[in-house]
């Protein structure tokens, strides 16, 4: 194994674990671990990092990738994977990018100045609408039945209690991303006409929040953790994409120029996340301090806080044409762009 020792005790110290055999206390550490077979795999699969990446090519010429983040709950398996020194250890460099909006973030890839983000598909189809540019190559997260990931929110004392009441009343959202298509979706599956839907662009998720704490507007669509911030502050939610969770998935994508000169690296940095979701999965409150450090959540509600689990796999293709479907219907996007073009399963393990 070429595993550094000092990353593996830092691993080894953060999930409270004991490497096995090393003695009878470390023995009875892994024994008293929750679900320490699992941990056990994943250490081992950790510690082969580097021999699955091309033997240390990665290591000896280590890749600068640029990530534009958002303050959004999506970013967290980014931030473990960083704090555990696992980007480092397969020979990755990770730049973050913070920005406030979607078109912040599409705005740094399009001049350059990031090389990839956590993004949705609408995002993905108008880079490509004339050339492939940005290829999705991994969910970031995904909504279930158990845990929302966006949520259509009411002010305070706005009175908006149910569906039926946002007819007509102006919806925060940032328009032409997954949060106006979320939006659209959730309330056509509840008998929404078009004309009974309104909405008003709010592009800043940080202003969104900030403009239903006051009143200032009635309703508006936020993802979580700022979702969790709001109703903290005393908004209801009146609909989430648990209901339907084929619609809220966030994706990670990489301009095409990148995957193309340094698939070895999009690769490696896929994998890596990959880890990292395992180890949040096996120990979520071990990570909760990334919520703080990285302004994700305010101190005084981690506590009650709940990271919730993240995706494997791959943003599918009954996806891809829904989401193509509802640009195509907003006139948005006027062409057919292929599953296969824009969505990448190549990199995955």
């Amino acid at each position: 194994m070429k595993k550094k020792i000092a990353l593996v005790l830092t691993l080894v110290l953060s999930l409270s674990l004991a490497l096995g055999a090393c003695s009878s206390a470390a023995d009875s550490n892994l024994a008293s671990a929750p679900d320490s077979d699992k941990a056990e795999e994943i250490l081992g699969e950790i510690a082969d990092l580097d021999d699955a990446f091309g033997g240390g090519d990665l290591q000896a010429n280590p890749v600068t990738l640029k990530i534009a983040v958002l303050p959004i709950i999506d970013t967290i398996p980014l931030y473990v994977a960083d704090n555990e020194g696992l980007f480092e250890e397969v020979g990755l460099n990770i730049e973050f990018i913070p920005v406030s909006s979607a078109p912040e973030l599409s705005q740094m890839v399009a001049s350059g100045q990031a090389d990839g983000m956590i993004t949705d598909a609408l995002t993905v189809a108008f880079f490509d609408k004339e050339e492939i540019k940005l290829q999705i190559v991994r969910y970031a997260q995904t909504p279930s039945e158990e845990r929302a990931h966006f949520f259509i929110l009411s002010a305070k004392d706005s009175g908006i209690t149910s569906p039926d009441d946002l007819k007509g009343v102006e919806i925060a959202v940032s328009e032409g991303t997954i949060i106006e298509y979320v939006n659209d979706r959730l309330l056509e599956k509840e008998g929404f006409t078009a004309d009974e839907i309104a909405t008003i662009a709010v592009p800043k998720i940080p202003e969104r929040m900030a403009l239903l704490a006051s009143g200032e507007i009635e309703a508006a669509v936020l993802p979580d953790p700022l979702a969790s911030i709001a109703l903290s502050q005393g908004a209801t939610v009146v609909l989430d994409d648990s209901q339907s969770p084929e619609y809220g998935a966030s994706v990670y994508a990489f301009s095409t120029e990148m995957i193309e000169k340094h698939p070895e690296a999009i690769r490696a940095f896929v994998e890596t996340i990959d880890f990292a979701v395992e180890l949040i999965e096996l120990d979520p409150e071990e990570y909760k301090p990334v919520l703080a450090d990285n302004n994700l959540i305010p101190p005084p509600m981690l506590d009650d806080y709940v990271i919730p689990p993240f995706p494997m796999g791959i943003f599918s293709e009954a996806e891809w044409l829904d989401t193509l479907a509802w640009a195509q219907a907003e006139g948005l996007l006027i062409v057919n762009i292929p599953y296969r073009d824009a969505v990448n399963a190549s990199f995955l393990p």
